[in-house]
């Protein structure tokens, strides 16, 4: 059984017991209990009303939020040519196909991978080392692309790809503690938006079950799922 330390049990006693929190409270009250020395991520965690299980209950997209991460992403992007040249304008940390061999190698020094269509049957043979860490370049997550410019200018300006894991729960950062209060609201409400328009038609009954934001050593607000339906 885990045993949270003195700090957290501090921050936590801060927290009114069974209180639900709107969003702009909610992420006052993370930057409030936050106690780490470092610039914390501030994460959120949806419990939704799906059985992953079933392939038409699975829950997955993106969305570009409106003030970024506040992380440095490191994009490595796999193409050839005039497109290679695009991606090195755009940002891209890493580029090239000569990452392909390296990551048989055991290279796995980057954040986001993005390839164009010309070079996936390449990266088909590492589906068991992408897959995994959901490095695996995707066409659904604007990963798989000849637009290889824009998807990294993109993807370094905020936009992030979310899946539900197999207990239903969907988690994703939306920022920085360092970040203004209003511009973790804008990015928690984009999120949250986006959740909701990727309700599967077959998920029955209450969607959004739990919504809970907190720091990375502290406590979890719980948000009022009242708010977002679908």
């Amino acid at each position: 059984m885990r045993v949270h330390g003195k700090k957290y049990r501090s921050a936590a006693a801060t927290l009114e017991p069974r209180k639900l929190f709107g969003p702009r409270a909610a992420v006052d009250q993370v930057k409030a209990v936050a106690f780490a020395k470092f610039d914390e991520s501030v994460d959120v965690a949806v419990r939704l009303g799906v059985d992953p299980k079933h392939a038409d209950q699975i829950v997955r997209g993106t969305v570009s939020l409106p003030n970024g991460t506040g992380k440095t992403v490191r994009v490595l992007a796999i193409t050839l040519g005039d497109k290679a040249k695009e991606a090195e304008a755009a940002g891209a940390y890493f580029v090239g196909t000569d990452y392909i061999q390296k990551i048989k190698d055991g290279w796995l020094d980057c954040d986001v991978i993005v390839a164009t269509p010309d070079v996936m049957g390449q990266l088909g043979a590492l589906g068991k080392i992408l897959g995994p860490r959901g490095l695996m370049p995707n066409p659904k997550a604007g990963t798989v692309t000849m637009d290889v410019g824009r998807a990294v200018k993109e993807l370094k300006a905020g936009k992030i790809e979310f899946r539900v894991d197999k207990s239903g729960i969907v988690h994703a950062p939306i920022g920085k503690r360092s970040f203004a209060a209003e511009a973790l609201e804008q990015n928690l409400h984009a999120f949250m938006e986006a959740i909701v328009r990727a309700k599967p038609a077959a998920a029955k009954g209450q969607y959004v079950r739990s919504v809970t934001v907190s720091s990375t050593m502290g406590p979890g607000v719980p948000l009022d799922p009242a708010g977002y339906h679908a």
